[in-house]
C-alpha cells in the first residue's frame, strides 16, 4: 500500500529573512538545504549588505569588509549544499598579512610565516623571539578554549552548557584572561611601545577600544595573524555573488528594493512580514537587520517586547572611509598596509570619550588592485583609505571629515615621502550617516554593540527573542558579533536553532 505522503507531499516550512547581508544569505541557504521554503527581502537594488562594491572613473571599490579570515565557513556553505565551493569560490592566502607604518620611520612586514614574523618583529622593536612567540602561544590557547563554545554555539541555550566541550571550557576560563584590558595584557608581554601598540589594534576588529576591551580579544591575532588571512578572486564582494548564486541554485529567493515595512504578530508569534503593504506569512522571521532597528522600526507597535537594556548598550565604533583613486603605483605597499598614529591612547580618547576624531589617526589602506589588477586603470590603484572614528550621536560630520581628510593626508605624505593629493583623481566618501542610511546599522556602529567590557559576550542579543515565537536573529549586531567570520557563524547557530 502506498504511503498518503508520496502522493500528497507535506508543504514545505516557510522561512523569511529581513535582510541580504552576508549573516542573511548564509542563514537562507542552510535553512534551504534543511528544507525550508526561504525567502529574502533587501531594501538595496543588491545584496550584500555591508559586503558591497561600486565602480566610479574607472576604479572598482569593495566599499566595505576589506579582509578575509576563516573562509572555511564559506566552504561549508558549499558543502552542506553537496557543490563544490571552487566552482564559485577562490581565494589565495597572503604571504604578508600586512604593512605597519610607524611615526619614527620604522616599517614592519606581517609575514603570515610564523618563525619569519617573529624575526622580523624582534630585528625592527627588539623585543626577543620568545616573547612573541609566548605570545602567539596564548592567543592560540584563547582561540581553544573560546572557539568552539563560545563563537559555534548559541549561549542563551541550555543545551550549550550540558556537554563535555562545553565543562571543560568553562574550567579554562581563567585561562582567557577576562580580567584585565589589552592593552594592560599586551604591556606584560611586550616592552617595545610599537609592539604593544601591534597587538592593541586589534581592538578595532570589533570595534572596541584596547584599553577597555577584555584581553580575551588577544584571539583574534590568532585567527588572522597565525590562521591566515586570504584575498577571494575577484575582490571581497565575490563573496557576496558566489552565496548569492550559490542560494539561488537552492531555490532560495530574493526580493530587492523590498523594505520590510513590519514584523506581524499574532500575540506572541511570528505571523509574517508587511512589505510594500503586502502580507508574507510564516512561522518562522530571521532578521538580519541590525537589531535596534528591528525593534524601533519593525516592531515599534510593541514597546512591551524590547529587550530594553539590550538596545541602551554602548554601541561600537564606526568608520570614516575615502575611496581615492590615484594616479600612480607604490611598491612599498602591500594589499593591507597599517600608518601607526604617534599617540594610540589619545586617539582611543578621542573615539570613545571625547567623540571625535584625533588630529593624528591610525590610517588603514587597502589596494585591492595589488591582487586584481582590473580594479584600477593601468599605473593606478584603487586606496580604500579608513579610519576608526566614534559612532554618530550627532557630531558636525562634514567638518570631522573635512578636518580628517587633510590630517590623513598630511600623514600619508609624511611616511610615503610623497605629495598623495595631487595623485587623487577620483574621491568617493562614506561616514557614519551613510553606514545608518545604507545598511541599517544604529549610529553607523559597524560591530552593533562594543566589547568594552569583561562581559561583552553575554551581553549580546541572543539568535531568537525570548519574547516573540518564531523571531529569530542573525548578523553582527547579535550573538557571536561582527566581521565575515563571526556573521556566518550567527547562520549557523540561528540555523541550527530553527
Amino acid at each position: 500500500m502506498l504511503n498518503s505522503d508520496y502522493l500528497y507531499p507535506m508543504p514545505k516550512k516557510k522561512a523569511l529573512i529581513i535582510g541580504a547581508g552576508i549573516a542573511g544569505i548564509a542563514a537562507a541557504i542552510r535553512l534551504e538545504v534543511k528544507g525550508y521554503d526561504v525567502e529574502v527581502f533587501e531594501v538595496n537594488s543588491c545584496p550584500g549588505g555591508k559586503l558591497s562594491e561600486f565602480e566610479k572613473d574607472g576604479f572598482r571599490f569593495d566599499a566595505g569588509p576589506s579582509l578575509l579570515t576563516m573562509p572555511q565557513y564559506i566552504d561549508e556553505l558549499f558543502t552542506l549544499a553537496g557543490k563544490q565551493s571552487s566552482d564559485y569560490f577562490n581565494y589565495q592566502k597572503l604571504k604578508v598579512v600586512c604593512n605597519y607604518f610607524y611615526e619614527d620611520s620604522s616599517h614592519i612586514r606581517a609575514y603570515a610565516d610564523e618563525d619569519r614574523f617573529a624575526e622580523e618583529l624582534s630585528k625592527v622593536t627588539g623585543d626577543p623571539v620568545i616573547s612573541i612567540k609566548k605570545y602567539a602561544e596564548n592567543s592560540r590557547k584563547i582561540y581553544h578554549i573560546t572557539n568552539h563554545v563560545f563563537l559555534e554555539r548559541s549561549l542563551h541555550q541550555l543545551k550549550t552548557y550540558l556537554n563535555w566541550a562545553t565543562i571543560k571550557s568553562i574550567f579554562s576560563l581563567p585561562q582567557i584572561d577576562a580580567t584585565r584590558t589589552m592593552h594592560k595584557a599586551n604591556t606584560s608581554f611586550f616592552k617595545d611601545e610599537r609592539v604593544v601598540q601591534f597587538f592593541d589594534r586589534y581592538a578595532t576588529y570589533n570595534g572596541s577600544n584596547p584599553y577597555s576591551a577584555p584581553a580575551t580579544l588577544n584571539v583574534i591575532p590568532h585567527i588572522e595573524q597565525y590562521l591566515g588571512a586570504y584575498f577571494p578572486e575577484g575582490g571581497m564582494y565575490s563573496i557576496v555573488t558566489s552565496l548569492v548564486m550559490l542560494a539561488e541554485s537552492l531555490g532560495v529567493k530574493f526580493h530587492y528594493n523590498s523594505p520590510v515595512e513590519e514584523i506581524i504578530l499574532d500575540g506572541r508569534k511570528v505571523k509574517g512580514i508587511k512589505v510594500n503593504g503586502e502580507l508574507y506569512e510564516a512561522d518562522t522571521v530571521i532578521s538580519n537587520m541590525d537589531v535596534w532597528f528591528t525593534y524601533h522600526k519593525l516592531l515599534k507597535g510593541h514597546p512591551k517586547l524590547h529587550p530594553q537594556k539590550i538596545l541602551q548598550q554602548e554601541r561600537s565604533s564606526s568608520a570614516l572611509i575615502f575611496y581615492w583613486g590615484i594616479n600612480k603605483q607604490f611598491a612599498q605597499l602591500d594589499l593591507h598596509n597599517i600608518f601607526f598614529s604617534g599617540d594610540y591612547k589619545t586617539e582611543f580618547d578621542h573615539i570613545w570619550q571625547q567623540k571625535d576624531i584625533y588630529d593624528d589617526p591610525t590610517v588603514y589602506l587597502n589596494i585591492s588592485s595589488k591582487y586584481k589588477s582590473t580594479d584600477a586603470p593601468a599605473g593606478n590603484e584603487n586606496w580604500f583609505v579608513m579610519i576608526n572614528v566614534p559612532a554618530n550621536t550627532g557630531q558636525d560630520w562634514d567638518q570631522l571629515i573635512a578636518d580628517a581628510r587633510k590630517n590623513i593626508i598630511a600623514k600619508l605624505n609624511r611616511l610615503l615621502g610623497e605629495d598623495v593629493s595631487r595623485l587623487i583623481i577620483s574621491e568617493s566618501v562614506l561616514d557614519p550617516r551613510g553606514i545608518e542610511s545604507r545598511t541599517s546599522s544604529y549610529q553607523g556602529s559597524i560591530y552593533g554593540t562594543s566589547s568594552n567590557s569583561q562581559f561583552a559576550a553575554f551581553l549580546r542579543h541572543a539568535n531568537k527573542s525570548s519574547k516573540i515565537d518564531g523571531l529569530y536573529f542573525c548578523g553582527g549586531s547579535v550573538h557571536p558579533g561582527g566581521g565575515i567570520p563571526l556573521c556566518l557563524l550567527s547562520a549557523k547557530i540561528v540555523s541550527d536553532w530553527v
